[in-house]
């Protein structure tokens, strides 16, 4: 009888061949594929095991605060009088792309080590609109920040050449693919290519998301769970409680205005399996993203749009949930009960223990130590980082500068990503200027959530999907208050949205005091974003300040929003100069000052010029400047700036 041994390895090998062919062509990455996660919410919970996402940014290598302004640290190298921006190797997917300062120079795409570009464009119609795939709103401009969203694929290397003299600041985002068969960008697109880009936009556009636009792939076959309740004080209500396995979806609280206020007394409670830790345990509108007492977040998949505030983010489980309502008891004060209506949107598939983490949320609120970053999130396991919603309230009056602290992420023992300042983080740029970061804006995964100079605060979110920070080992994601050295006094408040293999071995307890929204004692008006109506003919230029020019008499009104009301001491700081008017200041029909003139032979500024006491409500919240000509040359009043100091 012959030996069969040699036939059957010989078939053995062939079809060893034939599966590890088949596997390879399963795990070719196309550009496709990452589209497909800007609208694939339900794989979040999905591990990138050694998939890191780095950053390549323009910020000071020295420690200090030319994190663009200069160009010094923007560009790599030079190579026949053009700026290389990036050089990096494969195979891997540019993410994002930001910057606040886009030019009409020509970007140049070198893959694989080729000798000719790809793709060429304008830097600026990145994030135009206007040169399909860089479609909006997945590339775009709000906030003072212009991002890109669109995934650039390389299989082995990929070289950025920027062609203008000077390039300032920027973010190149990327994730490195080891082992993964990348089909580099062709520029080709199929008609389901353009269909699944419209999708993504469509998805992102929509200013009125629900759960079923989330409710794909192990996030289908929702079932819906309603509790209606009354919360009274020193009581907490579950919501939700399962005890078989599966995946929360989503999930929406209606309770009117009742989590807005000074105080923060409702929390949010979640846990899973019965873990020793809560998963989530945090103020509700801190949770979703409000701002000093007022709703703001209003993202494609967290927030509050109307009465409800949502969330469809997924939650696998394996066994159990558990979610409740706990409304804290507060000394002194008479807390009203609060009507609920909850909606858990859930199904019955269970977490894939090895290929899936559980959600995590953070909460915290701090007054980090001179020289001390803010720690967003610092863990030890496995997991990937997928969102960040912050209140940054400065504990100095005047300018924002603690929005100058850039973001900084250690993974796996290195730093992987060093960002440009902390508005950069959340895709804005340039906080006080008009039409940029200075308001509270919400654009589908990042926004400002609040902008006030006389209050100095300001918040931010972003949420990371495509771009989900993975950690093998352990994350430290943190960020600076200040231009340099964390030296800004500021109190910060965030929530750190994750998932992972195992709970936070610790959580902060909201306390009463850390449920309350801080109030500044002294506030600073600036030119730039003054609220000023004019009367009787007068012109208003900025120069300094705002410089008012009369040849009679003329008024300006100036709304002394944001701040409380109360009773303040007022004060100016204005010009004196050659060309001095003379002014007086009413507040409404009551005039607080007499006539005062300008007049100096040389310009400098009256520092603190106190004017007396107001009270201002929201009937009385102004000033008005009365200018009139002195002399012949005196035609100019220059406000540099309006302070008040809350009186006791």
């Amino acid at each position: 009888m012959k030996d069969q041994s040699i036939p059957m390895l010989f078939v053995f090998l062939l079809l060893t061949a034939i599966l590890f062919q088949a596997n390879a062509q399963q795990q070719t990455h196309e550009w496709r594929d990452e589209v497909e996660l800007l609208k694939s919410v339900d794989q979040l919970p999905l591990y990138r095991t050694g998939q890191h996402v780095e950053q390549i940014s323009s910020y000071d290598r020295t420690g200090g605060n030319d994190d663009g302004f200069d160009g010094t640290y923007s560009y790599i190298r030079e190579e026949n009088g053009k700026l290389i921006i990036a050089d990096l190797k494969g195979p891997g997917i540019v993410n994002r792309i930001w910057t606040p300062t886009p030019t009409d120079d020509t970007l140049s795409f070198y893959f694989d080590g080729e000798e000719s570009p790809r793709l060429e464009i304008k830097f600026s119609d990145l994030f135009s609109g206007e040169v399909f795939p860089f479609i909006k709103p997945i590339c775009g401009n709000e906030v003072g920040g212009y991002y890109c969203y669109i995934p650039i694929p390389y299989k082995e290397s990929l070289k950025i050449v920027f062609s203008g003299e000077k390039i300032l600041f920027h973010q190149i985002q990327h994730r490195n693919l080891p082992d993964v068969d990348v089909q580099s960008w062709t520029g080709d697109f199929t008609e389901s290519d353009r269909t699944l880009l419209s999708e993504v936009s469509a998805l992102w556009s929509n200013i009125s998301p629900t759960v079923q636009q989330f409710a794909k792939g192990l996030s289908q076959n929702v079932e819906t769970e309603e509790k209606v309740f009354t919360l009274q004080p020193g009581e907490e209500v579950p919501f939700f409680d399962s005890k078989t396995p599966g995946r929360i979806v989503g999930f929406d609280i209606d309770a009117g205005s009742s989590f807005e206020g000074t105080y923060k007394d409702v929390i949010l409670s979640a846990t899973w399996d019965k873990e020793e830790m809560e998963a989530i345990y945090a103020p509700v509108a801190d949770f979703f993203g409000y701002a000093y007492g007022k709703s703001a977040m209003r993202s494609m998949i967290m927030g509050k749009q109307g009465n409800s505030n949502y969330c469809y983010l997924p939650m696998p489980y394996d066994q159990e949930a558990q979610m409740k309502l706990i409304y804290k008891k507060r000394e002194g004060e008479i807390q009203p009960p609060i009507s609920v209506k909850a909606k858990v949107y859930h199904n019955q598939q269970a977490r894939k223990t090895e290929e899936e983490g559980k959600f995590y949320a953070v909460w915290k609120r701090e007054k980090p130590e001179e020289g001390e970053y803010y720690d967003f999130l610092q863990f030890e396991g496995k997991g990937h980082y997928i969102g960040t919603v912050h209140q940054a309230q400065g504990l100095r009056s005047g300018m924002t500068e603690f929005f100058e602290g850039d973001d900084v992420t250690q993974v796996d023992g290195e730093m992987r990503l060093h960002g440009t300042g902390s508005e950069d983080y959340y895709n804005g740029g340039w906080y006080a200027l008009l039409d940029r970061w200075d308001r509270g804006v919400s654009l589908p995964i990042h926004g400002s959530l609040d902008y006030s100079l006389p209050m100095a605060r300001t918040g931010g979110y972003r949420f990371f999907l495509s771009d989900k920070m993975s950690f093998d080992r352990e994350i430290h994601h943190m960020m600076e208050h200040g231009p340099e050295g964390n030296k800004f006094p500021v109190d910060y408040t965030s929530l750190a949205f994750f998932y992972g293999d195992h709970p936070p071995v610790e959580r902060m307890d909201p306390v009463a005091k850390l449920r309350e929204v801080y109030f500044p004692k002294t506030h600073e008006y600036f030119p730039q974003l003054m609220d000023l109506t004019l009367g009787g003919g007068a012109k208003v230029s900025f120069d300094k300040g705002v410089l008012m020019t009369t040849d009679g008499q003329h008024m300006m009104r100036i709304m002394l929003n944001d701040v409380p009301e109360g009773k303040y001491r007022l004060a100016i700081s204005y010009f004196e100069r050659p060309e001095g008017a003379e002014f007086a200041v009413w507040q409404r029909q009551k005039q607080l000052t007499e006539w005062k003139s300008t007049f100096n032979e040389k310009e400098e500024v009256k520092e603190r010029s106190a004017l007396g006491e107001i009270e201002l409500t929201k009937q009385t919240n102004s000033v008005t400047f009365q200018v009139r000509k002195q002399g012949e040359r005196g035609t100019q009043f220059e406000l540099e700036r309006i302070y008040l100091e809350r009186m006791e």
